[in-house]
């Protein structure tokens, strides 16, 4: 199944085509965050993590290449026996991901690849780990409780309150205690 026919449901319940935002081939960026800033939100809508495979840098010392893909990509070898392991592991040599070559002083698409040979999940966007965030809103919050001596389970408690519901909130309550800590 191809990812440009699958509808991603957005934190409002409301049903987008995405479509129009899928990364394609020639496409252009001017910068290199753009280029992140673009495939993250692609990522998000979609379901699924992503990182930095490879980069290189030219003679100067800048950067003119950069491949990103999904999170599950590669084979994980442990050292450890397969029978000894409490969970197994994520990854899955799942092929998605993009190619970028720096061209003209821009930025260029040269490979995309948008099928996965896993389940992606949209609904559960906010668990995955390469796309939690604290906002600064949260980040006040735990702060200033901590500050005031209550508990950070208390602390995500009311910043769940605050935002309604559970789904609203783009982080869980680990990262809270890893920020505290």
């Amino acid at each position: 199944m191809s990812l440009e026919e699958v509808t991603c449901e957005v934190n409002n319940n409301s049903i987008q085509n995405i479509n129009d935002n899928v990364p394609k081939i020639h496409m252009w960026f001017d910068t290199i965050e753009e280029v992140k800033s673009f495939y993250t939100n692609y990522v998000v809508r979609c379901g699924f993590g992503v990182r930095i495979r490879t980069s290189r840098r030219n003679k100067n010392n800048e950067l003119n290449f950069m491949k990103l893909v999904c999170s599950r990509e590669g084979k994980y070898l442990s050292p450890i026996a397969r029978e000894w392991k409490a969970q197994p592991s994520q990854k899955t040599q799942c092929p998605a991901g993009i190619t970028v070559v720096m061209k003209e002083g821009r930025w260029q698409v040269r490979t995309v690849i948008n099928e996965h040979n896993h389940d992606t999940c949209p609904n559960n966007f906010n668990l995955i780990h390469g796309n939690r965030r604290l906002n600064m809103h949260a980040k006040h919050t735990l702060n200033m409780n901590h500050d005031a001596g209550v508990r950070i389970n208390k602390s995500f408690i009311s910043l769940v309150n605050d935002a309604d519901r559970f789904e609203k909130i783009e982080f869980l309550e680990r990262d809270a205690r890893n920020y505290i800590g």
